[in-house]
């Protein structure tokens, strides 16, 4: 299902780069305190309406509990079953049997305490309107596995949302800040993520592209998205930067030596490892004032994916091409 997503649209095109820079250890630790599963959305919505006064803390609520208590359903998701398809007469018909489907989803998944990005996106979504803030679902292609490297974006693939706190629309991802899909083992690996929380849309942008490109809030296109190397959920949640290469695809017939700087990296145990080797290399790097550098050596059996670590997890991948 593809929803009409025109209403707010020109609003949010006035979105403000404004971060809220703000800590949430304590909302966090309320709500992890919270009963594990409520009956509705309206009994978790009435809890943060009672506990919190402000907009920002009530959606951080609600990310919180949703992203800690809703497990990703890979056999949905595999087999497609949540789709729906449905006709309408009118912007009147289509925004009530939208508001219909939203709240039909977000009920089932408070009961089953599972569900795929949709479910995600629509419980947040009837939370954030019975705790009085304006929220929006956004379809678009998702970069998550490292054959998408170079691919422009038109898979649309996954749901998020918006929310506007005062006067700006910020940008939230609840599913990804629940877990991933463990790579080894295809199984989903709870871990919450407050990186997809009101993230500015330059860090947004370097994993959701969306169908309507006026919600990129950022000016950048299709081919800017394709280009990005993989960006994994420990890179988006830090504030480290990498500066140094900033494309996806890399030539092995051009360099022989692969330079990397980080920006503002707080330090921790560096490692790489390429595809065809499957062999993790340490990595020795080199301080230069707020940079970290190294050079990552290639040769002829360089091939595939070349993915870097920071103390053992995964945070970008690049492609290697001859």
């Amino acid at each position: 299902m593809k929803k009409n997503l025109q209403t707010f649209v020109l609003l949010l095109l006035l979105v403000s780069s404004t971060a809220f820079s703000q800590d949430y250890t304590r909302i966090d630790n309320l709500v992890q305190a919270y009963p594990k599963s409520f009956s509705n959305p309206q009994k978790l919505s009435d809890k943060i309406n009672a506990d919190f006064s402000t907009e920002i803390d009530k959606v951080r609520a609600a990310y919180t509990w949703i992203a800690h208590n809703i497990k990703y359903d890979l056999n949905a998701y595999k087999s497609g079953s949540n789709m729906i398809a449905y006709s309408y007469s009118g912007e009147a018909d289509r925004l009530a049997k939208e508001q219909k489907y939203r709240l039909e989803y977000a009920e089932k998944t408070m009961r089953t305490k599972k569900g795929v990005c949709q479910d995600y996106s629509a419980l947040f979504h009837v939370v954030c309107d019975q705790i009085g803030v304006k929220c929006i679902d956004i379809i678009g292609t998702s970069k998550s596995h490292p054959a998408q490297i170079g691919k422009l974006p038109k898979a649309s693939d996954h749901e998020w949302n918006a929310v506007k706190i005062g006067d700006k629309w910020k940008l939230i991802d609840v599913t990804w800040a629940s877990g991933s899909v463990d790579t080894q083992t295809g199984k989903f690996q709870s871990d919450f993520n407050g990186g997809y929380f009101l993230t500015e849309p330059e860090v947004f942008f370097l994993n959701h592209f969306p169908d309507d490109k006026r919600l990129l809030m950022v000016d950048k296109t299709d081919q800017d998205f394709a280009a990005l190397p993989l960006y994994y959920g420990p890179y988006i949640k830090n504030d480290y930067e990498f500066a140094s290469p900033l494309y996806g695809i890399i030539s092995i017939a051009k360099t022989s030596v692969i330079p990397f700087q980080i920006i503002d990296f707080p330090g921790g145990k560096l490692s790489y490892v390429f595809t065809n080797e499957g062999r993790i290399r340490d990595i020795q790097s080199v301080k230069k004032g707020n940079a970290t550098e190294f050079d990552i050596p290639m040769n002829a059996r360089s091939r595939g994916y070349l993915t870097v670590y920071v103390d053992n997890q995964a945070v970008v991948t690049y492609k290697i091409e001859k």
